[in-house]
């Protein structure tokens, strides 16, 4: 899937000449965490988010620095801290690096830059212009509305096959180790494991086999050394 299937348009957005009011008022009427801030020729310029707006002077959240740790803080800082928190113009406030994605961007890479630069959301553009939106709560959406994919039935040889594939290709995991073995679709699994976190993932593997009914777990822990 791509930012094109799962993306809300047309955004709600605002301008770079708009008070910091008016985009506050904007974000709670309309239920909104963020606001893309676009130009004349719609590009983006800008986005403003919830963030931005909880260290404010007029409600008495900006950061109160004692003496002392102010000499330790650099000038630069001090203004642009200063300059967030009364600005009264969303132009000084905004977020000037947006990060964007085109309409063809897979939802893969999505995630990727979300997870990456810790960011909620991305705007979609399509020649520069804003066509779209896809936040974190989009891609939630794509796992709760997925259908169910009917499985057709698959021979225990071929499900034992792509289950010993699927972890020979694993580096976390030992599949010299491990023995399977399926009867019915119910998938037998014996040998030894490194650690819990290597059976959970193991589990994963194979019940995202198609054809896999049920799994029993035998699998037991590697025993340290003697010396450990």
């Amino acid at each position: 899937m791509q930012a094109k299937h799962v993306m809300v348009s047309p955004v709600i957005t605002g301008t770079a000449d708009m008070t910091v009011r008016e985009i506050a008022e904007m974000l709670v009427a309309n239920r909104i965490s963020a606001l893309p801030i676009v130009g004349k020729n719609g590009s983006v310029v800008g986005l403003v988010s919830e963030g931005d707006l909880i260290r404010r002077a007029e409600i008495g959240t900006q950061k109160q620095r004692s003496w002392w740790l102010s000499l330790f803080t650099s000038s630069v800082q001090l203004a642009e801290e200063y300059a967030h928190t009364h600005a009264r113009k969303v132009k000084d406030l905004m977020t000037h690096e947006v990060i964007s994605v085109a309409p063809d961007t897979a939802l893969s890479e999505i995630a990727r830059l979300l997870e990456f630069h810790r960011i909620k959301r991305v705007p979609v553009l399509d020649k520069e212009k804003l066509v779209g939106i896809v936040t974190r709560g989009d891609l939630v959406r794509v796992i709760a509305t997925a259908s169910q994919r009917e499985q057709s039935p698959v021979a225990d040889e071929e499900i034992r096959a792509s289950i010993l594939r699927r972890l020979d290709a694993e580096s976390w995991t030992n599949v010299m180790l491990i023995d399977v073995t399926v009867n019915d679709g119910t998938v037998n699994l014996w040998g030894l494991i490194r650690s819990e976190a290597e059976r959970r993932a193991v589990l994963v593997a194979v019940e995202n086999i198609a054809g896999v009914k049920a799994i029993n777990d035998q699998l037991a822990l590697e025993p340290l050394p003697a010396w450990v």
